[in-house]
C-alpha cells in the first residue's frame, strides 16, 4: 500500500513540475519575443537619431554626405563624435567605412 501511495505522490509531483516548467518555457518564449521587439524599436530610434545627425552635418543640403562633410561633422558634431567613439571608429576607420558605403 505504501509503495502505491508513494508512486501516486511522485506521479502527481512530476505532473506539477511539468506544468511549472511548461509555464516558464512559455514565459521565456514571450520574453524573447518582447526583447526582439524592444531591440527593433531601439534600432528604429537610433536610425532616426543618426538621420538627424546626418542632416545637421550635410552642409550643402544636398541630401547626401561627402567624405569631407562626414569628416567635418565628426570634428564639429559632439553627438556624432560620441557615436563614433562608442563604435571605436577613428578617422582612418571613418574613411574606410565611407568607401564601403559610398554609392559613387
Amino acid at each position: 500500500f505504501i509503495g502505491a501511495l508513494m508512486t501516486l505522490v511522485f506521479g502527481v509531483l512530476n505532473l506539477i513540475v511539468a506544468v511549472i516548467v511548461d509555464v516558464f518555457a512559455e514565459s521565456r518564449d514571450k520574453d524573447v519575443f518582447a526583447r526582439a521587439s524592444e531591440l527593433e524599436e531601439e534600432e528604429r530610434e537610433q536610425k532616426a537619431v543618426l538621420g538627424q545627425i546626418f542632416k545637421r552635418i550635410d552642409t550643402d543640403g544636398g541630401g547626401s554626405l561627402s567624405y569631407d562633410e562626414l569628416l567635418q561633422g565628426a570634428c564639429k558634431e559632439a553627438e556624432f563624435l560620441r557615436w563614433l567613439r562608442v563604435m571605436d571608429i577613428d578617422s582612418r576607420d571613418l574613411e574606410q567605412l565611407f568607401a564601403i558605403v559610398d554609392e559613387d
